[in-house]
C-alpha cells in the first residue's frame, strides 16, 4: 500500500506538471517550445530605490551619493541587477549571472524561443515574475512586473534586459507575444542593458505595457503566457501591434 501511495502521488505530480506545460503550449501554435512556469514574488525593495534616489537628485541639481561611491571603488563594478531586492552586492559584469542564480535563486532557461508562463496574475501589486534566458551565447533577464503607476490602477510591465553592455545589447532584438482567443499582441524592441536601471525602463514605458483588462483578456485561469524570441539584429525599432 505504501508503494502504491508513493507511486500514485508521483503520477499526480507528473500529471499536474504536464497540465501546466499543456496550458502554455495550447496558447502558442509552435509545438515544442520550451515552457517555464514562473511563480510571483512580492518585491522587498519598494522603499525609494537607489535608481529613483539618483534620478531625483539629478533633477534637483544635487549629485547623488553614488557619484562619490564610484570615485572610491572600481568603476567596472556594477550593482546587483535583481529588481526584487535592495541588494548591496557589487561585482563585475561577468559574475552577475552567478550572483543572480546563487543568491536570488533565479532560474535560467535555454533556447531561442521559449514560453514564459506567469501564474497568479490576480495578486496585488507590487509583484514581480523574473527569469533568466540563455540564448545566442548571452544571458538575458526577463522582468514582468505588476505595479500601480497610478493609485488604484495596476498595470503589467514586461521588458528584456541583456546581462551585458549597451553596445552588446544593440546587437539583439527581442519579441514578446501574447496569443489567445484569436487575438494577438506583439512587442518588438532592442533589449536594454542591465547596466541601466529596470525601474527607469518601466517608468519610461519603454516595454510591453498591459492594463488589467487587457491582461485578463490574454490570461487563462489567472496565468499569462508570453512567447519570447530573441534574434541578432542591428535594427532599432519598437512596435506594439494588436
Amino acid at each position: 500500500m505504501l508503494f502504491f501511495t508513493q507511486c500514485f502521488g508521483a503520477v499526480l505530480d507528473l500529471i499536474h506538471l504536464r497540465f501546466q506545460h499543456y496550458k502554455a503550449k495550447r496558447v502558442f501554435s509552435a509545438a515544442g517550445q520550451l515552457v517555464c512556469v514562473v511563480n510571483p514574488t512580492h518585491s522587498l525593495k519598494y522603499a525609494p530605490t537607489l535608481c529613483a534616489a539618483a534620478q531625483t537628485s539629478v533633477e534637483q541639481g544635487v549629485l547623488p551619493p553614488c557619484h562619490h561611491h564610484e570615485a572610491v571603488h572600481d568603476p567596472q563594478l556594477v550593482p546587483c541587477t535583481c529588481p526584487l531586492f535592495s541588494c548591496p552586492w557589487e561585482g563585475h559584469l561577468e559574475v552577475v549571472v552567478s550572483h543572480l542564480r546563487q543568491t536570488h535563486r533565479i532560474n535560467i532557461l535555454q533556447g531561442a524561443e521559449i514560453v514564459f508562463l506567469a501564474t497568479d496574475m490576480h495578486l496585488p501589486a507590487p509583484t514581480d515574475w523574473i527569469i533568466m534566458h540563455s540564448c545566442l551565447g548571452h544571458q538575458f533577464l526577463l522582468v514582468l512586473r505588476k505595479q500601480e503607476k497610478y493609485e488604484g490602477h495596476p498595470q503589467f510591465f514586461a521588458t528584456m534586459m541583456l546581462i551585458g553592455t549597451p553596445t552588446q545589447a544593440d546587437n539583439f532584438t527581442y519579441r514578446l507575444e501574447l496569443n489567445r482567443n484569436q487575438r494577438r499582441l506583439k512587442w518588438e524592441a532592442t533589449p536594454r542593458s542591465v547596466l541601466e536601471c529596470v525601474d527607469s525602463v518601466i517608468s519610461d514605458g519603454d516595454c510591453l505595457v498591459l492594463n488589467t483588462s487587457l491582461a485578463q483578456l490574454f490570461s487563462d485561469n489567472g496565468s499569462l503566457a508570453i512567447g519570447i524570441a530573441i534574434t541578432t539584429s542591428k535594427v532599432h525599432n519598437a512596435e506594439g501591434e494588436m
